[in-house]
């Protein structure tokens, strides 16, 4: 993996390395205590078992090895069934973190000890002992077969919720026993009685807290009322203090002898470890570590205090290496033990580098804490298996990617919730991607958890749509086949309510049918309320530190470093940009931008475009959409919409066609420009589509006919840059200005529509702008477009102000070097050449213009015999612009003459192209064919210069 995104990107340094030095370090140590094992229990049962039944002590040797060789057996068989391997002898899980509960667990267990004591037992030696032992043992019992339990209690909800209900009251009934015993045995005293009033308000409590929790709408309104959004925090808080308060009483209560405290006390502290431990791993070691020191320490092998044999004594021959041999059985067990105990105390602190990770990584709230530990657990299988010493390649790409083909729900949850979190840091998103392109298994799961439709994989499928969105622009829908289907299922996961004609549409015979699958937005808050963000409620409150002495300010920076460590980042809300349509419109835009092949499909995919129009609607009528959520929608669907109309070659010509024959969507094209609310974002995309789909001939006379477009582009176009403008309103009036470009060109009635709504100030407006540069090139098409389409309709003024952006316009021409805008200009004076041919002769002649032009116009002809796809018309224009020159005065047939022009005529005629009777190509398409072609203008021309020489 590339470097972290939390801090020093860039040295080659990973999220997860300090995590994984960890676990490497504990699983080294248990492997090592397992090699141990190994050979201990070889040693065991080959050389003092087998080679010395009969000399080992049958008292303390014998009984030991025999011990441990059935304790190593047990570790070592288990190891063939990984469950029973974890259940039993794991070093990770050896401890479990005690929590309230089960401090509950512990409390409700030492009372119903404690009162079993307060029984008339029979006075039987080692009773009490006994029973302490199996209590104990019932303890652990519980603690390890109660996953089993949980499982089979979330199945049966009804007992589930009866036991959470219920199970606060057993202390407190036991010590209702315990004091009914004490009153009927002795009375009630002062301390008694306090002891009862404890117990009544106690019962109380967990009385009103048992209702509280009851599903009743007025308790729940009166509990709200109380406790505001916290209720269940201080539920907890309160219940917790009940248990410890309880287990005080139990302590101190004066119900019995004083030896009973202390009893109490040993009691709980050993019920605590019960608790505490995951499994057999440290009791195991214990024993390992207890049974080698007893016999090393006295080290009598022989007999009671014999350290030593005669070896000249032939009884003794047997013996001989005996004791060695034991030191060295006894040496190795204890030195498995202190491994297996070193690596269960410091995998206790694991949580320091899991929290670490979970920080640097931004593994926020409840499931980042989650992901990590799974992770966690991951790199120790994997450093479990395999060398010891070998190096290993474990990191969360492959985590995540194992993950998600994983068939355990919760594991495949964690598992596309961090690899959408890996994707969105750029140092971890370009290496992420390169594998996820190698895995076409894991990007067909990817897409197929898309269509996981039943409640409880709302929130995966909503985070699988994040990460394909992250994904789309590098994935080939061909190779997964379905995916734009899939994709498109998501669209009609909204909540729009579909309308019928009341002369087509019928119920009979249909019954109303909801969606089982709740969408995103509307399950967010329950959602976020269902997996609260443990970081919040571990930070710690800002403390003013004035005033205080040196001792506190040191305790203060000891509560900031342990709270550092503990603390993890919270949880990133959900947003309105995560509802499962505008996601979808993310895909598909991210699959169109990145291949042609991606765009063909979504050509093919029945009703997809539709959906996407839909969405376009400003209106908030017909969906429960909040005012946030309908404006992400439009947005998403006019980029998408933007970006399939801006597609190149014969596809784009395909999509284009499908989305302008849609019959809503011009009119929704038109609200959105003519909504104040709209963003300049969407406003400049909704010029762009209308831009993109003005290119067909068809399609721009049915825009013209829907006056509110033109009125709507002329106001953002013509509206005056102010100081104060920034990038998106220049932008915006760019977009416009295009728009307005594309419409205009070869249509009559769209040029007199833009001259009728603006009049004089259209044209004065354009001349101005073709000072500006960044938009002189859409105000000279524009020009262009009026003078050739609507030259009857220009009065005077108009006439005076195409006059005076003449000679701006001849200039521009002389030392332009970009040839679209070359070729731009010269169709602009051509035109002015044809309206006001007068005016364009003084012009060259007043300035002195006239052989620089002509000489221009020749050298660009000559430096263009090769069409290109950025400016094809560019021969076109200058042919136009010398023959209307020529036909206005046939002295410019001289100028042109002696320019050579009619060996550059000849090498056109013979270096002619189709490409060039077209005004714009998008790829390899040519669109908007001339209706002269281009060897018509050849000839003209030639024509004109023959007529001049003779």
């Amino acid at each position: 993996m590339p470097a972290h995104g939390g801090g020093r990107a860039g040295t080659g340094d990973t999220l997860e390395r300090q995590l994984n030095g960890f676990v490497r370090a504990v699983a080294l140590m248990e492997r090592l205590g397992n090699a141990l094992g190994t050979l201990a229990f070889t040693w065991a049962t080959v050389v003092l078992l087998g080679g010395y039944p009969t000399v080992l002590r049958q008292g303390s040797d014998f009984w030991f090895a025999t011990t441990i060789v059935f304790l190593e057996a047990s570790r070592m068989f288990s190891r063939n069934n990984k469950l029973d391997y974890q259940l039993f002898f794991y070093t990770r899980g050896a401890f479990k973190p005690l929590g309230w509960n089960g401090l509950t667990v512990a409390v409700i267990f030492t009372s119903v000890f404690v009162l079993s004591l307060t029984l008339h037992l029979p006075r039987v030696p080692w009773l009490h002992l006994v029973l302490q032992v199996a209590a104990l043992v019932t303890l652990a019992l519980l603690r390890f077969v109660s996953p089993v339990l949980a499982r089979l209690l979330i199945r049966a909800n009804l007992l589930r919720r009866a036991i959470s209900l219920l199970s606060p009251f057993i202390p407190i009934l036991f010590l209702g026993l315990i004091l009914h015993r004490v009153k009927k045995n002795k009375g009630i005293g002062t301390s008694q009685m306090a002891e009862l009033v404890a117990f009544v308000l106690l019962f109380l409590v967990l009385l009103l807290l048992t209702i509280s929790r009851l599903r009743f709408s007025s308790i729940i309104k009166l509990v709200d009322r109380a406790l505001g959004s916290k209720q269940e925090f201080w539920h907890r808080i309160i219940l917790n203090s009940c248990m410890l308060t309880t287990g005080v009483i139990l302590a101190f209560a004066s119900f019995g002898p004083s030896s009973f405290a202390i009893t109490f006390v040993i009691q709980l502290l050993f019920a605590v470890a019960t608790v505490c431990l995951g499994n057999l791993q440290i009791p195991a070691a214990i024993v390992r570590v207890v049974l080698a020191l007893i016999r090393l320490i006295p080290h009598d092998y022989y007999g009671d205090n014999v350290r030593k044999i005669d070896k000249s004594d032939p009884g003794n021959g047997g013996k001989i290496n005996l004791a060695p041999s034991l030191n060295i059985f006894y040496g190795m067990v204890l030195g498995q033990g202190t491994l297996y105990s070193a690596a269960c105390i410091l995998e206790l602190f694991s949580f320091i580098p899991r929290r670490s990770l979970a920080r640097r990584g931004g593994f926020g709230g409840r499931w980042g804490v989650e992901s990590v530990n799974l992770y966690y657990a991951y790199a120790f299988e994997k450093y479990m298996q395999g060398d010891v010493l070998a190096p290993k390649n474990i990191n969360l790409n492959d985590f995540a990617v194992d993950s998600i083909n994983s068939e355990t729900p919760k594991v495949q949850f964690h598992g596309i919730r961090m690899m959408h979190c890996l994707l969105e840091k750029q140092p971890t998103r370009r290496r992420f991607i390169l594998k996820l392109n190698r895995s076409m298994e894991t990007m067909a799961r990817l897409i197929n958890m898309l269509v996981w439709t039943i409640p409880e994989d709302t929130i995966v499928r909503l985070f699988a749509a994040k990460v394909t969105a992250e994904l789309a622009t590098s994935i080939r829908v061909v190779t997964i086949p379905g995916t734009i289907q899939v994709v498109s299922a998501l669209l009609g996961c909204g909540n729009q309510q579909k309308r019928g004609n009341p002369l087509l549409d019928s119920k009979v015979g249909h019954e109303k049918i909801h969606d089982s699958v709740p969408d995103a937005d509307n399950n967010q808050e329950e959602r976020l309320d269902a997996v609260p963000d443990i970081g919040s409620q571990m930070e710690t409150q800002d403390r003013s530190t004035q005033g205080t002495t040196e001792q506190k300010s040191r305790i203060f920076r000891c509560c900031q470093v342990i709270s550092k460590l503990w603390s993890i980042p919270q949880e990133e809300p959900l947003t309105e940009q995560d509802l499962l349509p505008a996601l979808a419109m993310l895909i598909l835009d991210g699959l169109a931008s990145f291949d042609e092949e991606n765009c063909t499909e979504i050509s093919r995919a029945s009703s997809l475009i539709p959906k996407i129009i839909a969405f376009t609607s400003c209106r908030t009528s017909g969906t429960t959409y909040t005012d946030a959520q309908r404006k992400v929608l439009v947005k998403s669907s006019v980029k998408l919409l933007h970006r399939l109309t801006s597609v190149e070659g014969e596809i784009g010509i395909t999509l284009r066609y499908k989305v302008s024959k849609y019959p809503f969507l011009l009119r929704n094209l038109a609200e959105i420009l003519g909504d104040g609310t709209s963003s300049q974002e969407v406003r400049t995309l909704a010029e762009g589509i209308i831009r993109n789909l003005a290119i067909d001939e068809n399609t721009r006379q049915v825009i013209g006919r829907i006056q509110v477009i033109i009125t709507l582009l002329m106001q953002a176009f013509l509206k005056p840059d102010r100081p104060s403008s920034m990038d998106a309103d220049k932008l915006l009036r760019e977009v416009a200005g295009q728009a307005l470009a594309m419409l205009a060109m070869d249509n009559v009635n769209n040029c007199l529509a833009m001259l009728g709504e603006a009049g004089h100030e259209f044209i004065e407006v354009l001349t101005s702008m073709i000072h500006m540069d960044r938009y002189r090139c859409v105000a000279a098409s524009l020009l262009r477009n009026i003078c050739q389409h609507a030259r009857p309709e220009l009065k005077e003024p108009d006439l005076k102000e195409l006059s005076y952006c003449l000679r701006q316009a001849l200039e521009i021409i002389l030392v332009a070097d970009e040839e679209a805008e070359l070729e731009i200009f010269i169709g602009l004076s051509s035109q002015i050449c044809k309206v006001i041919p007068g005016d364009f002769a003084r012009e060259l002649e007043d300035g002195h213009l006239k052989d620089r032009f002509v000489k221009r116009l020749v050298d660009a002809l000559n430096a263009n015999m090769e069409p290109s796809a950025h400016c094809p018309g560019i021969r076109r224009v200058i042919l136009e612009q010398a023959i209307n020159m020529m036909e206005h005065d046939s002295r410019y047939a001289r100028c042109f003459i002696d320019r050579r022009m009619e060996e550059a005529l000849a090498m056109v005629e013979e270096t002619a192209s189709e490409a060039e009777n077209y005004s714009l190509f998008l790829g390899d398409v040519g669109l908007m064919e001339a209706r002269v072609p281009l060897s018509s203008l050849v000839t003209t021309a030639e024509q004109l210069l023959a007529v001049r020489r003779s």
